[in-house]
């Protein structure tokens, strides 16, 4: 992995950093990236994404959750890409907090989510992000997400523990 500055990657490539596949993929391109500072990606929303069937059928309107997790893909490639790591099947991004997460404007199909992302912090192992969701130049949504990168064995193993330990 290449951590040269202002690249574009397309699906294939974003697929190789992120284990998530449809229907929860929910990044398709990267404009631009810079390694220890930012990225610019897109989501194009289409009336074809099966959330749509039951959110809402009258009035199409993407779920801010999803909004969310596609700013949190984001922010999880832009931590691959500062590392200048592919993940492996033992990779797992998780998020660990979101803050100040507020909704401007709904976003529908037709519609092409455009997610910056800045990295904030990193201290711990634990990323902080400041993300924002646009459409036409609109604010859609904004958050600081906050999120770790732990070997999938390790995640299970603190999961299986009791309560205090």
């Amino acid at each position: 992995m290449t951590t040269t500055e202002n690249k574009t990657l397309d699906i294939l490539a974003i697929k190789s950093l992120l284990p998530h596949r449809y229907p929860l993929l929910l990044v398709d391109r990267v404009l631009t990236w810079e390694a220890n500072k930012s990225i610019t990606a897109i989501k194009n929303v289409t009336v074809n994404e099966e959330f749509f069937q039951g959110h809402f059928p009258h009035k199409p309107v993407m779920p801010g959750v999803l909004m969310i997790e596609a700013l949190a893909q984001t922010a999880a490639l832009l931590s691959f890409l500062t590392m200048g790591v592919k993940p492996d099947e033992n990779s797992v991004v998780y998020f660990v907090g979101i803050d100040n997460a507020r909704f401007k404007r709904p976003v529908e199909p037709g519609d092409q989510l455009k997610m910056d992302v800045e990295i904030l912090r990193v201290s711990r192992g634990i990323w902080k992000y400041k993300a924002v969701g646009s459409v036409d130049g609109k604010v859609a949504l904004e958050a600081e997400l906050m999120c770790t990168i732990r070997s999938a064995q390790d995640a299970s193993q603190s999961a299986s523990k009791p309560a205090g330990q």
